[in-house]
Formats: structure tokens, sequence, C-alpha cells
């Protein structure tokens, strides 16, 4: 579409919705006009039928007053017309004298069996019928008997006389009456006349407000229904009563006072007369009631001296919409002839405007061709003129432009094949000049080519200590000082990312190649130090030759790797060249991960118990937990072996936590079983603890699950353990030694060298290494480093406990020396549970 043509459609659309939001705003005034009329109508609707409300409640009291003075008057005329015995009266003879004195009917009430019952009646439903249960009625019938003042508060009390309230009768709740009562101790009975139904209730039609809310809802446009209502019992379900076999909701606890309730939203309704008589102020809501839209308005009305009631007012609003829609239509109508004006003089302006906007069109277009020096003539002083003159200027700026767009691709190039940090070759620069030395050599331009990948060892453990802007520098330095180390030509430095760098080196021999790698090892571990840290470092290495080791790029990269690893195995700080043997060892390690796997997620990982016992005593202070695995294909897998690469793979987690929930729920079993505390050691990964906060909070959920004591409880970790995360890992310790968990440094001795964390750390054990115990003769000798260890737990207050005692003379000197806690092969090799049991537990 031409800019003419939006332009003109653009002004059109815009006076069409400027127009339209007037016209919605006048429909919403009108509407908010509308309702607040009808709120005003209802409000004096409201009014007078309050007022007509209270006044049917003073006219009605006046009337239920005469009409107990006409009953007392027919009761003394009963009397003088009736023997002074009940037993000598006739409900025959009452159905004539009620019709005689004009009221609906006439029951005798007498005492017999310790309560108050019609003995004799015009009404057959009133013979035989029990008052015990009429609370205040019956009180006021015992006071008559009792020829004393009927006390009373409701209905009117003269003497000899008590007439209740207009009621349901609780005989028959299909009749409303007005009751009177009478007893002057000449009989042995009182004397109940009473009227019903029409004689009471017209008092309601000729002073109540019914007249008054049919006429409204007869003249009132709109005026739907009108309802008073009872709030305390509408939409309640439990407000009625059960009186002689007769259920029945009482007058004053009816949910509906006056006028009908047609228009039924009971549960609606209800919560809006609750907030109505909360605020105190009118409330109303819009809905489809009996398929006609309705507007409710509940009114509260609190009086002094009554309980407070609303009113209802169901007004159609039906009527207010048919308003509302007539007033839309004429402002719509009266809306065409503007736009239809504003369409013509939208038309004549975008004609002015549209055409020399074309001929800057053409102008760009030459420029979008390339032809940047042409130049427009400017004749115009306004914002057509302002782009004409900008168009010529990006003609200008375009030519600078392509010139520093050239300068910039060079430097994106650089940046996407070369590190940030260091600023060697990255990952991709070294696979195309491999892939490109590799082509050489099978060309026979070149004989050699060797990939060496180098990797710093425990980088992760310094970066964490010292932060991430001291490792930066420390991988710069390294780069540096590996750089330093190599040829000046046929070698080619890359670092690959992380700690990790790629020498490719091409016409080498093996040796020579070996030899370099030898003096990188050499110049790094020297120490370097970082604004005033000393840091001394190392790496592993891994070597792989074209074509002896392999001709594919990929693989040549992986053997090198492989090779990486496993001078890392090996300590570190060394050199590997790759051998088959290395990728059995991977292929071996890799069906090991992947049956360990399964294993774990089948739950068939046994658990072993191995017992630790006091020598002395010759007695059983509790077992430590030893993981074992029996495969389906590969048959008993050592522990050394699978957990090296369950710590490798990520599995260690898992494992750990199918040995602790199996060894805690053991020994939960056998303490409940042999009524006695056995302790529970478990060994504890280094890599555990590289998120130490979720670690404690497993090994407190674990313990809690199978409700065992935190002091039975012993973690055996190792002396490496304290070279991860230093500061999060001892503050994982002192909290779960807070616990009351017993932390013990297992192999101790063959580890870390430094002794200061001994005082620093929350350590209550120290275990003897197996390998010092096994040095141990039976003259003594090579007892040094065990009798070492003894006494240093000793002096620092520590338990200590010898593992892999196995010969009576070990046993001796151990416990000649103060270490009478051991475990070992001389008591027994680790046991099922099945066979543990067996073995002690039921001895």
């Amino acid at each position: 579409m031409s800019i003419k043509k939006k332009i003109s459609l653009f002004f059109t659309l815009l006076v069409l919705c400027i127009l339209l939001a007037n016209n919605t705003l006048h429909y919403i005034r009108s509407k908010n006009r509308l309702i607040e009329f009808n709120q005003k109508e209802i409000t004096l609707v409201t009014e007078e039928i309050a007022y007509e409300v209270e006044n049917s409640k003073n006219s009605a009291l006046y009337m239920e007053d005469r009409m107990a003075q006409e009953l007392r008057t027919a009761s003394i005329a009963i009397q003088r017309s009736l023997p002074s015995k009940y037993q000598d009266i006739s409900n025959e003879r009452l159905k004539e004298l009620a019709k005689q004195l004009r009221v609906s009917h006439i029951t005798l009430l007498a005492p017999v069996e310790g309560d108050i019952i019609g003995v004799r009646s015009s009404d057959s439903k009133e013979i035989n019928m029990s008052t015990k249960e009429w609370s205040y009625w019956y009180t006021s019938f015992q006071e008559l008997l009792a020829n004393r003042p009927v006390t009373t508060k409701k209905g009117m009390a003269l003497p000899n006389f008590w007439s209740g309230p207009i009621e349901v009768a609780s005989s028959n709740p299909k009749h409303v009456d007005k009751w009177g009562y009478y007893y002057d101790g000449s009989t042995n009975y009182i004397i109940n006349p009473y009227f019903r139904d029409k004689d009471v209730i017209n008092i309601e039609k000729q002073f109540g407000p019914t007249n008054v809310m049919n006429r409204f809802t007869k003249s009132l446009d709109g005026v739907l229904e009108l309802t008073v209502f009872n709030p305390t019992n509408f939409g309640r379900h439990n407000q009625s009563v059960y009186l002689n076999g007769n259920r029945y909701v009482k007058m004053k606890d009816q949910p509906i006072w006056y006028g009908t309730y047609t228009y039924q939203n009971t549960k609606r309704d209800k919560a809006f007369m609750k907030k109505a008589l909360k605020t105190g102020r009118s409330q109303r809501y819009l809905s489809e009631i009996n398929k006609k839209q309705v507007l409710k308005t509940f009114v509260p009305i609190k009086e002094d001296k009554s309980a407070p009631y609303v009113i209802g007012v169901v007004y159609d609003y039906g009527l207010i919409e048919t308003e509302l829609h007539q007033e839309l239509v004429k402002h719509l109508l009266l809306s065409l002839p503007f736009i239809l004006l504003v369409l013509i003089v939208s038309i004549i302006f975008s004609t002015s405007i549209t055409r020399p906007i074309k001929n800057v069109m053409e102008h760009v277009n030459h420029i979008a061709k390339g032809n940047f020096g042409k130049i427009l003539a400017v004749r115009r002083r306004d914002e057509l003129g302002g782009l004409i003159e900008n168009i010529n200027h990006l003609s200008h700026f375009l030519k600078t432009y392509l010139h520093d767009l050239k300068s910039s691709q060079e430097e994106s190039e650089f940046h996407a094949y070369h590190d940030s940090l260091t600023g060697l070759p990255n990952r991709r620069y070294f696979k195309e000049e491999l892939n490109r030395r590799l082509i050489e050599s099978q060309q026979k331009i070149i004989k050699h080519v060797a990939v060496l990948f180098m990797d710093i060892d425990r980088f992760k453990d310094i970066n964490d200590t010292l932060g991430h802007s001291k490792g930066d520098q420390l991988i710069q330095l390294v780069a540096h000082r590996i750089k330093a180390c190599l040829p000046p030509y046929n070698s080619f430095l890359t670092r690959q990312g992380g700690d990790e760098f790629v020498v490719l080196f091409s016409d080498f021999s093996p040796v020579e190649v070996e030899k370099f790698a030898r003096k990188i090892i050499l110049d790094v571990q020297q120490p370097c130090y970082i604004k005033g840290d000393e840091i001394v470092v190392s790496i592993s290495s891994g070597l792989s030759f074209y074509p002896e080791h392999s001709t594919n790029l990929d693989t040549l990269i992986t053997y090198a790797d492989m090779a990486m690893y496993a001078s890392k195995r090996k300590g570190g700080n060394k050199v590997m060249v790759y051998h088959e043997l290395l990728n059995e060892k991977q292929t071996e390690k890799m069906q090991i991960e992947k049956r360990l796997r399964k294993a774990i997620q089948k739950e068939t990982i046994e658990v072993y118990y191995q017992p630790k016992v006091d020598a002395r005593r010759n007695t059983i202070m509790g077992v430590e937990a030893l993981v074992r695995w029996h495969d389906e294909e590969l048959g008993f897998v050592s522990p050394d072996v699978f957990i090296d690469v369950a710590e490798e793979a990520g599995l260690i987690h898992s494992l750990w936590g199918s040995v602790m929930n199996i060894a805690c729920e053991q020994i939960s079993k056998w303490n409940k079983l042999f009524n006695q505390e056995l302790t529970l050691a478990v060994n504890f990964s280094p890599r555990q603890f590289q998120d130490s906060s979720l670690l404690v909070h497993e090994v407190k959920n674990v313990l809690s699950s199978y409700k065992l004591n935190p002091g039975s409880f012993e973690m055996e970790i190792t002396e490496s353990t304290l070279l991860i995360n230093t500061q999060e890992t001892i503050k994982a310790l002192h909290e779960l030694k807070e616990y009351g968990i017993s932390i013990s440094i297992d192999d101790f001795g063959t580890g870390y060298s430094s002794l200061s964390y001994l005082k620093k750390l929350p350590i209550d054990c120290l275990k003897i290494d197996r390998s010092f115990i096994q040095d141990i003769q039976e003259d003594y000798s090579n007892s040094e480093i065990a009798q070492a260890i003894i006494s240093l737990s000793q002096s620092l207050k520590l338990e200590v406990i010898a593992e892999g005692v196995e010969e009576e003379y070990q046993k001796a000197f151990l416990m000649e020396n103060g270490c009478d806690h051991m475990q070992g092969y001389l008591f027994s090799k680790p046991l099922a549970a099945k066979d543990f049991e067996a073995a002690f537990l039921n001895s």
C-alpha cells in the first residue's frame, strides 16, 4: 500500500478511534447516571418499606394485646361453662363452646406424670400433646399452676392469665396461632383458647408492609421483586425445631419476613447480605437469574430496639441496557459525517506530502545500488528538506563505513580463532591446524605429528581458594611458561578452555617431544607469586603420535587426553605416552561404569559389616559398613576398582546413598532385635564434600529417617578430604560434630603431611592404616610409626583404632601401647548381614 493511501487511512482510523472512544465514554457516563438514578429510586423505596416494617411491628403488637384480652375474656366464659375437672368434659363440648365464643379452638392442659399435656381439645392433634420441651412456654404454665404471676417477658401477662406470641403451632405446623392460657385455681386444668390462621394472618395483611411492597412492584417500572430478609437465618439449613413429632421453623426464625423470593441465588445473596450488614452500606451485583438479566441490591436496616434485617430489591437490568443501546446508536449515526469529512481532507493532505517523498525514494535507490557520489538538490526548508540533507550525509558516511567494516571483520576473525584470556589460538584454530598438518603428513611434506595434552593439577581447588581473578592470572602465567619452553618452529600452542592446553608438534621425533614435555613440567612447577600469594602448581601431560597411534584427527586428540588422565591417576606432574592398554582400561572402565549405574538403579549393591572390637573386653563395639558388588556379567568387582570409577563418573554420591540407607536400616533392626546399640562407621568420599551443605542435610535426614542416635554414627574421611573446599569442609564437619556425629580420619599417616589440622578440626578418632600394622613383626620391630600414631592420639586426647589386625602378636603390641580398639581378619572378615547375625549377635 502506498504512503498516500496509508496517510488517508491512518487519519480516518484515528478520527474513528476518537469518536469511538468518545461514544464509549458517553456510554459509560450514561450507564453510571442510570445506575445512580436507579440506586436513588431504590433508596426511596427501601426507606418507605423500612418505615412500614417498623409501623407494622408496633401495630401488630397492639393488635396482639387486643387479641390477648379477647382470649382472657373467652377463658373466663369457658371456665364458667365447664366442670372443674377435665375428666367430666368431652371434646365435643369444647367444639360447641369454641363456636359459641367465636374462637378457633379450645384446649385444656393438665399436669400428668411430670409433664403438662393436652388432656381435652376441640383440635384432635392437641390431645396428649407434651409441652415439656416448650422452653419459656412450659415455664409460664408452671407459674400459672402455682398461682404465681407469669414472669415471661414475651407475650402478655394478666391476672391468672398469660398469652403467648403469635407462632407456628408445634402440634400442627400448617397453622399459625395466637394462644391464651387461664388458670385461677378453681379447676384442675389450664384453659387454652386460641385464634388460628385467618384470624391471625389478617393482622399482618392489614398492618404489615406487604401492601406497600406490592404497590411498588406494580407501579415502578423495572422493580421485579421486593423482599425483607432475616439475615440471621437466611441460607441456613438448621434453623428448624423438632417438637411433638413435627419439624417446623419459628416465625422469628423465618429466612424471609415479608415479600417473595422468586429470583433465587441463595449462596451469593447471603454473602452480599453479610457484607451489607458489616459495612452498613448497600451492596449490589449483576447476574442472570430465571433467564433475565437483573440487578440485585441489598440495603441493611439497623434499628436500636429490634434485630437488624435486609431489604432486597430485584431490578430489571434489561431496561437500562435498552436505553443505553438507543443512546449509543444515536451517537454513532451522528459520527458518520465527521468520518467522511476527515477522509476527504486526509487525501488532499497526503498528496502534498507524498510527491516529494517519491523523489527522495528514487535517490535512495541509487545509494542502495552503490552510487554514493550523487547529491540531491535541497529546495525545501521543512522536515523533507532536512531528510534530503541527511541522505546526502548518508552517502558520504557509507563510503567511510565500508572501509571500517573491512577492518572490523579482520578483528572479529582473530577473536573467533584465539583465546581472549591468553591470546593463544583456541580449540577451533587447533582443529583446523591439526587437520592441515595431518594432510601435509599424508602428502609426505612432514614426517611426524605429535599431540601433547596438558591439564593443571587441582586447578579447581586453587581457583576456589584464591578466587577467579587470581585463577585467570595463573592461567596466563602457565601459558607464558609453556610457550617459553617450546621451540620457535614446528610447534603450535593452543588453549582448549579452562585449565587445558594442547601443543601440536610436527617433524620432531617422539624422544624430542617427550623431552619438551618434561621441560614444560619442570618449568611450570616452579613457585610463582600472584599479588603476594606463593603458588606451586603442577601439570599432567599426555602424548599421542601420528601415524603410530592413529590417522584420525579426533581419535588422536582422544588418545592424548586418555594418556593425560592416566598421568593424573598416577599422581600427576608427569607425562604419559598413549598405549593400547590405556584404551583397554578405558573400555573396561566404561563397562564398569555402565554396569555400576544399573546396579545402583536396580539396588543390587550389597553392604558387608566388619566388626570393631574392644580387644581388652573381647566385645563388639560396632561395625564398619563396606560396599560390595557382585555383577552378573563382571562377577565380583573390587571396591578399589569400582569406587574410583564411581568418583570419576559422578556416581559416588548415589553409591554412598545406597550404602547409607542399607546400613542404617540394618543397624536400626539389630538395635531393636538384640536390645543393644552398635556404632556404625561409614566411609565418605572427598568428592562428596564439593557440596558440603547438601551432604550435612542428607546425613541428618537419613539418620532421622531410621531413628538412629547420631552419637552412634561415625563418619570416616581420608586426609585428602581436607584439601577440597577447605573452609566449607571444616564448617560442615563442625556442624556434624555439633549434631553428635563422631569423625574419624581413615588411613591416617598415608596422605596429607601437615598435622596442624588435627588441632583445628573436630576430629574424634585416628585410624592406623593397615600397612603400618602389617609392618609390625613378632619381635615388635617396624612398629615405630604405629607407636607414634598411638602416642600422638593420646597426647591430643583422641581415640585410636587399628585396622588390618591379623596376628595375635600385632594385637598384643597394640594393647601394650594403649590401643584397645581394633578390626581385622584376626577377629572377622567383612560379613553379609545374615552371616554377621549368625556369627556374633546370636551367639
